[in-house]
């Protein structure tokens, strides 16, 4: 990854929340891989091959009245990414039960002890949609359960799945390095039944799960909720995330023309998390 040359983007947000999240979230569709929150606001970081000109003109957030958003871009070498976020990533905890934390962090005293270096992928708890899925794993039966973790980022939701007791697990991201990080980071909590794989939606004819996590986007859910419903067993559950309040009637209906029930959702800063049942 030596010769790989990034542009960074150094967001200055006024006031920070929601709109740091919201900007994140939307600069991530547009294909920027990694994001540092600053005290001014964030720096976001895209491969300059990926780079185009008016790569921002869709980013919606520019434009609002509700905030005041000004940045500067530079090229930059690669860098050491793990320095990078090691001075910015902190533990987090979730509902007292579950902590998710980089290796040089103090261990906390928690049911379960999630240890990530998320590098550039996505996917430290730190943003709302993965902190809900946190607490819908939490929150539910995972105990012999057969799960697919689709977008897995770093593999946290497939790792906690399976200190919930699920097995066998299957964790699956388009990204290469977000594939090569969840598969560290497996590693790294001593996951047994975890199989990380590299694709997409493609690949889930033919398999079957008790249980679907996906924290995608709300266009990427859409087009594939119809994929993940025919992968489901009976009684089968699926978690939803990636997607603001607003979304919810839109989400909801392509879930009800598959017989999916509506049965619990969490909301956090204007994103949510679904849980639906067939």
């Amino acid at each position: 990854m030596s010769n790989i040359i990034y542009l960074g983007y150094y967001f200055k947000v006024q006031p920070l929340q929601p709109a740091v999240e919201i900007l994140i979230a939307q600069l991530g569709y547009a294909g920027f891989e990694s994001f540092v929150e600053t005290e001014q606001g964030v720096t976001a970081y895209i491969q300059k091959e990926e780079w185009k000109d008016g790569i921002l003109d869709d980013i919606q957030i520019l434009n609002s009245d509700e905030f005041q958003i000004s940045f500067s871009s530079e090229e930059i070498e690669q860098t050491n990414w793990n320095e990078e976020w090691e001075k910015n990533f902190n533990p987090i905890i979730v509902d007292d039960t579950c902590s998710v934390r980089a290796p040089f962090h103090e261990k906390p005293d928690t049911e379960f002890d999630i240890i990530i270096e998320p590098k550039m992928s996505f996917g430290t708890g730190h943003h709302e949609t993965t902190h809900m899925m946190i607490q819908h794993i939490l929150k539910n039966d995972f105990e012999g359960k057969s799960v697919l973790d689709m977008g897995c980022g770093t593999g946290v939701l497939a790792i906690l799945a399976e200190m919930k007791g699920a097995k066998p697990l299957e964790a699956i991201d388009y990204d290469n390095w977000c594939y090569l990080n969840s598969l560290e980071n497996v590693e790294r909590n001593n996951g047994k039944h975890i199989t990380v794989l590299e694709g997409d939606a493609s690949l889930l004819p033919g398999r079957h799960y008790d249980i679907v996590i996906a924290n995608i986007n709300r266009n990427i859910l859409l087009n594939d909720i119809e994929t993940y419903v025919n992968t489901l067993n009976t009684n089968g559950l699926l978690f939803l995330s990636g997607f603001y309040k607003e979304d919810i009637p839109v989400i909801e209906a392509e879930c009800k023309k598959h017989n999916l029930k509506h049965i619990e959702t969490f909301e956090r800063n204007k994103w949510v998390a679904l849980k639906f049942q067939n």
